[in-house]
C-alpha cells in the first residue's frame, strides 16, 4: 500500500501512527517522497503541485502497489488533478484508492477518467482514523473482509430518515463543497442523475451549507437524484438548525434521505464506497451493495 498527500502537509508523527496501524493489517505500507513536503511559498500544500501528482501517478503505476492511501485531505487536489497522467494511469490497471474530504475531487476523477470504485473513507494520518477503533476497523473490514460489510448501517445513532423510502442506484459523492466547488471542470461527475449522493462536510455554518446546495440545485447537478445520505457534519453549527436547511433544500427532490450516517469528518466515520450499486432505505438507516465492493 503506498500512501500519498495530494493536498495538505502531513505531521511526521501522525502519519508514522498510521503506518503502524497499517502494519499491524499485514500490510507494507510505502510513504512517497513529499508526503511529509511543504510548498515554499503556500504552507497548506504538501510540496509542489507537480511533486504531488507525481507522488501519485508513480504509485498508482507502480505494479507491485496494490492500493493507494491518501494520508490527510486538507486543500490542493484540484490544483493537481490536471498533471497527471491519465491514459498511463487507466494502463497501470485497476487498484485500491481510499481517502476523504479534499479527496473528494479525485474521487471524481477516478470515477469519470478511470471507471474505478474508489473508497471514500478515513485518511491514514488522519486523527479520527488514529484514535478511533470503529473506524479503522471498519476501513479493514472493507479491504480485506468485503462481503462482511455488504449491509453499511448508520452509526452511531442508527440513522434518522429525513424522507422516508427506498431507492437504488450507483454511490457517489464526497463533501458537499468540494462538489459545489467542482462544479463545470474537465473531471467532475456531470450530475447526480440516477445516483444514491452521499454527502457530508465540516466548519460550514448552515448559510454555507444552503449555498453549496443551492449552487447544485441550480445547476441542475441534483436534477434526476435516487437518494441522499447525509453523513456526518462536524463543527457545522448547532445540528438543529443545519439540519433544517438539509430539509429545506433536499426535501423538494421527493427522494429519500438518511441523515446522520456516520460517515466523513465524524468521529469513527464509516469507509464508503463511491461507483457501487446499493440499495438504500432510509426508514431503517441501512445501505446495502449488490455486491461485496473489492470484489
Amino acid at each position: 500500500m503506498a500512501v500519498v498527500a495530494p493536498s495538505g502537509p502531513v505531521p511526521e508523527e501522525r502519519l508514522q501512527a498510521g503506518l503502524d496501524v497499517l502494519r499491524g493489517w499485514d500490510l507494507d505500507p510505502v510513504v512517497a517522497p513529499h508526503v511529509l513536503g511543504r510548498h515554499r511559498e503556500f504552507d497548506y500544500l504538501a510540496g509542489t503541485d507537480a511533486q504531488r501528482a507525481a507522488d501519485l501517478q508513480n504509485a498508482w503505476c507502480d505494479p507491485a502497489v496494490a492500493a493507494v492511501l491518501c494520508a490527510r485531505g486538507g486543500y490542493g487536489a484540484q490544483r493537481m488533478a490536471d498533471l497527471l497522467d491519465w491514459d498511463a494511469m487507466r494502463a497501470a490497471g485497476p487498484k485500491v484508492f481510499a481517502g476523504f474530504s479534499d479527496i473528494t475531487v479525485l474521487h471524481q476523477a477516478f470515477a469519470t477518467r478511470l471507471g474505478l470504485v474508489t473508497l471514500y473513507g478515513p485518511a491514514a494520518a488522519g486523527v479520527d482514523f488514529l484514535k478511533n477503533a470503529r473506524a479503522q476497523e471498519h476501513l479493514r473490514a472493507t479491504l480485506f473482509e468485503p462481503e462482511s460489510v455488504r449491509t453499511v448501517t448508520a452509526v452511531p445513532t442508527g440513522g434518522t430518515a429525513l424522507v422516508p423510502g427506498r431507492a437504488r442506484g450507483v454511490t457517489l459523492g464526497g463533501c458537499l463543497s468540494l462538489l459545489a466547488s467542482d462544479l463545470g471542470t474537465p473531471h467532475a461527475l456531470a450530475g447526480a442523475r440516477g445516483g444514491l449522493l452521499l454527502i457530508e462536510d465540516v466548519g460550514e455554518r448552515p448559510y454555507r451549507v444552503d449555498r453549496y446546495l443551492t449552487q447544485l440545485l441550480r445547476a441542475g447537478w441534483l436534477d434526476g437524484v435516487a437518494g441522499i445520505v447525509l453523513g456526518s457534519w462536524a463543527a457545522c453549527g448547532p445540528y438543529e438548525e443545519l439540519r433544517a436547511v438539509l430539509a429545506d433544500r433536499l426535501g423538494g427532490l421527493g427522494v429519500p434521505v438518511v441523515e446522520e450516517f456516520g460517515f466523513g469528518h465524524g468521529e469513527g466515520a464509516l469507509t464508503m464506497p463511491l461507483g457501487v450499486p446499493a440499495e438504500l432505505d432510509a426508514g431503517i438507516g441501512t445501505l446495502t451493495f449488490d455486491a461485496p465492493v473489492l470484489s
